[in-house]
């Protein structure tokens, strides 16, 4: 029978196993302690055959599973599922899931394939690459998000739009992150700095993490939909948490599991927008001045007849996007960035210095303005510092939409195809020892495509200026007001996160600096 179906491709696929990385001790144990209660172990059999069903189908009818003679080195793991079970068992891990995609690119080198979920993922880690995929200049590639996020998102989100159809949400959001709507900002955000640290030195310790996450999410509420109740904040705050525990969990929808609770959570966020939108719209003397109201009456400065205001969707899809990134990615760059500060007495010396000069010139309790911020030349090098050696967001994720070429490889439509920042900012051959510190090395120009923080191109991050003033606040209230020590500096990360977070928290003991010092 082997003989008489030699030649069937299907049946050499399911008969012939490729090369694939062995599934080691830790990952077994894993796969043993993963289920969320004690049914998973009932149900796991079913749950595997259902899966393996699907993405059988799937992968037959992708017309992917020849690969090209000069395909990217790399492994398609097992038949069906690839290398998703590893890269779980990295998620699962205290180094996160950027481990699995590490240990590759040591192997492979600055191109490479793997497969995971049932699709080919190719990894490229070289600015020239960077370029070309994110410049995008001959419409090679469009964005996409791996199922569980773009579920969680929604298919709306700036983050999941086709090319069209992101250029025309882009429209109408980038009004909303203008020069007059950033400084007011910084007003608000700084306000609400001075208030959330005042305390701090009555409790003597605090987990920076937690404290950078309610203080960007209540920031980001205000600023979006005016939102200020405690009880209302509390009740969002756990949904969106949820939504982001789930970002990097298997996209199945069973009762129990991560990413189920985290659809749930998304459907009850959809409510309370949808409630939010319906009372905007009954009482049309509104007088909020938010990002929601704005979105409402589609105050995006077009005077184009045909220019259409965004759906409900639409609205509810990039507010919880804009929540997400607003508040995860900005809480976690805050948290790296004290620790590394905590680790590094000399590039803080100069900071505060920096600093204090600044604050000579505020009166009390006055608060910075932008043009203040503007000022801060040494402080922005740590922000950017931070950003570069945490990486907050390790690859960018982009779609070939055609068969094309990267690093001499062949990648073919349908591949997708992730930009490696991580691996990018940590490249030797583009800065001197990498893995230091050191703020100063942006007094010299970067190499093009080598600092990828907050993308690159039309993609780029749109709220990148008010991320950067969030850490430029925090950063001048806490070394003007507090000396501090880092207590614990274990650099693992928080399991499941698709933003680095560390999972310690940060925790740091905090004195309060004497005004007549």
């Amino acid at each position: 029978m082997v003989g008489q179906n030699s030649n069937n491709p299907f049946f050499s696929f399911f008969f012939t196993f490729p090369k694939f990385s062995p599934i080691n001790a830790n990952q077994v144990r894993w796969l043993i302690d993963v289920g969320e209660n004690e049914m998973f172990h009932l149900v796991l059999l079913g749950v595997l055959s259902l899966l393996l069903y699907k993405l059988a189908n799937k992968f037959l009818n992708s017309g992917n599973y020849f690969l090209p003679a000069n395909a990217p080195p790399g492994s398609s793991g097992f038949p069906l599922i690839g290398e998703t079970l590893q890269f779980m068992a990295a998620i699962n891990s205290g180094e996160g899931f950027y481990n699995f995609v590490r240990a590759r690119h040591l192997r492979y080198g600055n191109c490479f394939r793997t497969n995971i979920f049932g699709e080919t993922h190719v990894f490229v880690s070289s600015a020239e690459s960077a370029k070309a995929i994110l410049n995008n200049e001959s419409g090679n590639f469009t964005k996409k998000y791996i199922k569980s996020i773009a579920k969680l998102v929604g298919d709306q989100s700036l983050l999941c739009a086709s090319s069209h159809h992101h250029k025309l949400l882009r429209n109408h959001l980038l009004p909303l992150f203008s020069t007059t709507s950033v400084s007011l900002f910084v007003q608000q955000f700084d306000e609400l700095i001075m208030t959330s640290i005042e305390n701090w030195g009555k409790k003597g310790s605090v987990i920076v993490l937690d404290q950078a996450l309610q203080i960007t999410f209540k920031a980001m509420c205000k600023t979006l939909m005016s939102l200020e109740d405690s009880k209302q904040l509390e009740i969002l705050q756990e949904d969106v948490a949820c939504v982001c525990d789930a970002m990097l969990s298997f996209p199945l929808q069973l009762p129990w599991t991560r990413f189920s609770k985290g659809l749930k959570a998304r459907k009850r966020i959809m409510n309370t927008l949808e409630k939010m939108i319906i009372e905007r719209r009954r009482f049309q003397e509104d007088n909020n001045d938010d990002f929601l109201q704005k979105l409402l009456t589609d105050q995006n400065g077009s005077s184009s007849v045909q220019a259409s205001r965004l759906s409900d969707q639409e609205i509810k899809d990039n507010i919880l996007t804009m929540i997400i990134a607003g508040q995860d990615t900005s809480a976690s760059a805050i948290t790296w960035m004290v620790k590394y500060l905590g680790e590094n007495q000399n590039v803080l010396d100069e900071l505060r210095t920096e600093q204090f000069h600044l604050a000579e010139k505020l009166s009390l309790n006055q608060c910075l303005t932008l043009e203040d911020l503007n000022e801060m030349s040494y402080a922005s090098k740590v922000v950017k510092e931070s950003l570069r050696k945490a990486s907050i967001v390790a690859w960018l994720p982009r779609l070939a939409l055609q068969d094309t070429e990267i690093e001499g490889f062949k990648i073919l439509n349908g591949w997708n195809i992730n930009t490696d920042a991580r691996s990018i900012h940590l490249d030797p051959m583009l800065r001197c020892d990498p893995d230091k510190f050191n703020p100063s090395r942006f007094d010299d120009d970067q190499k093009p495509y080598s600092f990828l923080a907050f993308g690159m191109g039309a993609r780029a991050c749109l709220g990148m200026n008010m991320a950067k003033a969030m850490m430029l606040i925090f950063l001048h209230r806490l070394v003007t007001t507090y000396e501090w020590k880092v207590t614990d500096s274990d650099p693992s990360i928080v399991k499941w996160a698709l933003f680095s977070r560390l999972k310690s928290g940060c925790p740091i003991d905090v004195t309060p600096i004497r005004k007549d010092s």
